[in-house]
Order: structure tokens, then C-alpha cells, then sequence
């Protein structure tokens, strides 16, 4: 059976890879993705060779270096297989480092019925229960600190944070995992944050599963019933997913808009939710920039991550917005502009949950929770 490293970049063979291509037992063929050029390693090739083979395959920082996509992968496995037996190593879908965890996806499909192995790889959020772990001796870790720095030297430089080289992407111990189709796509959608592959899969947050999640929504409901009772007026919820909070507020009485900007995260509030709510396509810009949905309130929970202008809450067509958000972000973003703007100040703060550590994904992996705090915000009138 040969061995065959699926990557993006042939740097990443030597970094999350290096206990798979030194073993001078068996060949080795390495597939980079980025470039679809196929390295063939020989057995009975030492370490030193091998990595000096695999070294004029290290190319600049690129950007734009992505997965090729399950059907070129497979023409490659094919390739490199013949028809034999082989079996395949390649990313995490959950690697942090997206264009990463996109080609591990798409490779593990490309597969087939092959054996699989995905390198736990970069995961500072998650912590992962691996099936093989490799720890590597002093002098394997010597080659591979060799290799990074004679080969890689512009990645220990560079501001990529997709290919930039740290200490804590350099693993002395290299572990791996294998995964079911199931488990893959929902490693994947659970690092996708707001891109369109959170949606690749239903429930990617587990909120139908989840304790601490089920914790926070019923608390966040009772917060928001204790400012604003069912029939003091309807609430526009922004970005509802797919109406775990909806479906909750609407059993307690509440007129709810719920609004989600994605049509697949909306399709499924429709079929959860349409006929007690009403849905629409806004995002939080759109309904600032067309305020025509007014309500009693405003519901900003849980999705103030990603950058948004928090100016756009000026333009909203309601005195009262309640904000939900983890304490850090709450400390960093909105109690600083909360301190700036006179056009809003906070009525009232009230922790909705403790953090916790959970597991995830069928107890593949385990992350911190990092806790809930909503803040009632009132308009001045200034």
C-alpha cells in the first residue's frame, strides 16, 4: 500500500506531515494541491533525501492557493494509486487556516471507499480527540526545524495568517483522526463562522443539541421578556439562522420579524418557523440603510463577531436594541462605543450564561463556550 499526502502547499507535507513522508519503509507520493504537482518518494529513502526532494516544491506566498476541488483531487489519487491500494493523508476540515481545512474536505471526498487520515493540523479553538498520535524525536524535530528554516524563511516573515509559519503550527508530536462523512461536514461548517459553508450542514452550531445553547436561548428569552413583554409590540430578531431563538420567542407570546441575509440558513427558518413568524431576507446593513421594519425592539444576539459598523444601530427604526455577545468582545467593541456615541447609552446588563467547556461534533473535539451578557441599549434622543 503506498501513502499519499494531499496538501495545499508542499511545505505543509514537512510541517503536519513529517512522521508520514520519513517513513522509509513504504513510498510516498505527495499531491499539492495549490499546484496539482505530484511528488513521488521512493522507499528505502532516508528522511534527509526525502526532504531535500520535497524543498524546490515550496513556492511564495499565495493568496489565491486553494483546493482544486474533489474531481481534480481524485484524477490525482488515481493517478498516484494506479488501481492499487493506497491510503490517503491530508488536512483537517476544521484547520483555522480555511484554504486548509477546504482541501482536507475536498479530499476526503475525492478518496472514495480509501482509508483516510486527516492531521489535527492548526486548531487553536478546538481541542481534538485524536485516533494516532506520533510524536516525534529530537532529531525529527531538528529536520523539520532545518527544512522551515532553509526552505521557508519567507513564511516566518510573511503577515499571511493563512501560510504564515509560527511555533505553534511547527508540531512536535503530529496527531491524526479519521472521520465519517457526517463528522467531516460538520468539522468543516463548524470553522466556516459567516461564510456560506456555516450553512453546509443543518444545525451547525448544535443548538438543538447543545446544553450550554439551550441554556443561553431560554435565558435570553426570559432577558428580553423581562424589558419587553409579549403584546408591548413585535421584535425584529437580526440574523436568525435557522429560528432556535425564533421558535423560542414565539412560544412565549412574541410577534417576531426574523430576519437571515443567508437562503439556505432561511429556507430552514421558514420550514421551522413561517407559519408563527415572519421572515425576510435583510441583513442588519439592509435594515439600516431601509429602515421600514419598525418593532418594539431590536434583537442583536449572539452575531455582533464580524466586524459590522456599530453606527448602523442609529438608523434602525426602534428606541430599544438588545445586544447579546460572549464578555470579550463585549468589552473590546461595544463598551467602547457605547462610551463614544450620545445617541445610546446601556439600561441594564445581565449575565445569560456561565462559559463552559463542551463537546462538539459527536465528541470528535471540545471547545470553551465563552459565556453571554446582554445589554439593553435605549435611545437617548440626542
Amino acid at each position: 500500500m503506498i501513502d499519499i499526502v494531499a496538501v495545499l502547499r508542499a511545505e505543509d507535507a514537512a510541517l503536519d506531515f513529517l512522521s508520514v513522508i520519513g517513513g522509509e519503509e513504504g513510498e510516498v507520493h505527495v499531491l499539492c494541491g495549490d499546484t496539482g504537482e505530484r511528488l513521488v518518494l521512493p522507499a528505502g529513502r532516508p528522511l534527509a533525501e526525502r526532504l531535500d526532494a520535497l524543498a524546490p516544491l515550496v513556492g511564495p506566498v499565495d493568496e489565491h492557493a486553494a483546493s482544486p476541488g474533489p474531481e481534480a483531487l481524485a484524477a490525482l489519487f488515481e493517478a498516484s494509486a494506479e488501481g492499487g491500494p493506497a491510503r490517503l493523508w491530508t488536512h483537517s476540515p476544521a484547520d483555522t487556516r480555511r484554504s486548509r481545512g477546504r482541501l482536507g474536505r475536498d479530499a476526503a471526498l475525492a478518496a472514495g471507499e480509501r482509508p483516510v487520515r486527516h492531521a489535527v493540523g492548526h486548531s487553536p479553538y478546538l481541542q481534538f480527540i485524536s485516533d494516532l498520535d506520533r510524536p516525534l524525536d529530537r532529531a525529527e524535530v531538528a529536520a523539520k526545524l532545518a527544512f522551515v528554516n532553509r526552505h521557508c524563511g519567507h513564511l516566518l516573515r510573511t503577515a499571511s495568517e493563512e501560510h504564515v509559519v509560527r511555533t505553534g503550527r511547527v508540531h512536535a508530536t503530529e496527531r491524526f483522526f479519521a472521520a465519517g462523512p457526517d463528522e467531516r461536514e460538520r468539522l468543516f461548517a463548524l470553522l466556516a463562522s459567516l461564510d456560506e459553508d456555516a450553512a453546509s450542514v443543518p444545525d451547525p452550531w448544535e443548538f438543538a443539541t447543545s446544553a450550554y445553547e439551550a441554556e443561553r436561548l431560554d435565558a435570553t428569552v426570559a432577558w428580553v421578556a423581562g424589558h419587553c413583554p409579549p403584546g408591548s409590540g413585535p421584535l425584529v430578531e437580526v440574523g436568525a439562522c435557522e429560528g432556535a431563538l425564533t421558535t423560542r420567542l414565539v412560544d412565549k407570546g412574541f410577534t417576531v420579524h426574523a430576519t437571515e441575509p443567508n437562503p439556505v440558513f432561511r429556507h430552514r427558518l421558514a420550514a421551522r418557523a413561517g407559519d408563527t413568524a415572519h421572515i425576510h431576507a435583510e441583513s442588519l446593513e439592509d435594515l439600516a440603510a431601509r429602515p421600514e421594519l419598525p418593532g418594539a425592539a431590536y434583537l442583536l444576539i449572539e452575531m455582533l463577531y464580524y466586524g459590522q459598523d456599530l453606527g448602523l444601530l442609529d438608523r434602525l427604526p426602534a428606541d430599544l436594541v438588545l445586544v447579546a455577545l460572549e464578555p470579550e468582545t463585549l468589552a473590546a467593541r461595544l463598551t467602547p462605543w457605547l462610551e463614544r456615541t450620545p445617541h445610546w447609552e446601556k439600561a441594564d446588563e445581565t449575565p445569560l450564561v456561565a462559559p463552559a467547556l463542551e463537546a462538539v461534533c459527536g465528541g470528535r473535539a471540545y471547545l470553551s463556550k465563552r459565556g453571554s451578557i446582554g445589554v439593553l441599549l435605549r435611545r437617548t434622543g440626542v
